[in-house]
């Protein structure tokens, strides 16, 4: 081959070599272009992850306030209602007394102007039987308690009294003041004698 071939040779082998080159370079450059695109793009989806999390945190955060004001207003209420449940209570428990007051009057007004004591007594005797009657019937019962056994949750001892028959030590002997219950609750203990 002569030197003129060579030249020419080693001439395109260079220039294939500066193609390759430059080509590379481009390659290289379009690479950091897509990075850096790639790098906004990133940037772009977590500002818009943040802005999502603090939408959905804006939003979570309403729904408890809103959650929060629904149930003072629950509460605010159902007072209410307990209160005026109370207070209906209360006025029906009233209505019903004021017909035995009614009728104590009467008696006050009858033994004023007549001398026949068993028929006052009488009267006496129906008014508290007619209380007895709408005590038992708004659920307050008497708590038994002579001859049984002293029971600290219904009963309360105010003394002792020695007594000679062995069955009655430790029982009610005598109620100085009676107890009530309304319902199963207790509303007044029964104030009892316990023999020893």
């Amino acid at each position: 081959m002569t030197h003129t071939k060579m030249k020419e040779k080693n001439t395109d082998k260079e220039s294939v070599k500066e193609e390759q080159k430059i080509q590379n370079e481009n390659i290289e450059e379009q690479g950091n272009e897509s990075t850096a695109d790639n790098m906004s793009e990133e940037n772009s989806d977590e500002d818009a992850k943040s802005s999502d999390m603090t939408d959905e945190a804006s939003e979570w955060k309403d729904k408890y306030l809103r959650l929060v004001a629904e149930f003072d207003n629950y509460r605010k209420r159902t007072l209410r209602e307990k209160m005026d449940l109370i207070a209906s209570g209360g006025e029906d428990v009233i209505k019903s007394l004021l017909a035995i007051m009614d009728d104590i009057d009467r008696a006050l007004d009858a033994m004023t102007k007549s001398d026949d004591i068993e028929a006052i007594r009488q009267g006496i005797v129906l008014i508290h039987q007619k209380l007895i009657d709408t005590l038992h019937a708004k659920g307050v019962e008497e708590i038994s308690a002579i001859g049984q056994e002293l029971d600290t949750d219904l009963h309360e001892a105010v003394a002792k009294f020695p007594v000679a028959e062995e069955e009655k030590k430790g029982k009610v002997i005598d109620v100085v003041q009676k107890g009530y219950k309304l319902k199963d609750k207790v509303v007044r203990f029964a104030k009892v004698v316990v023999g020893e």
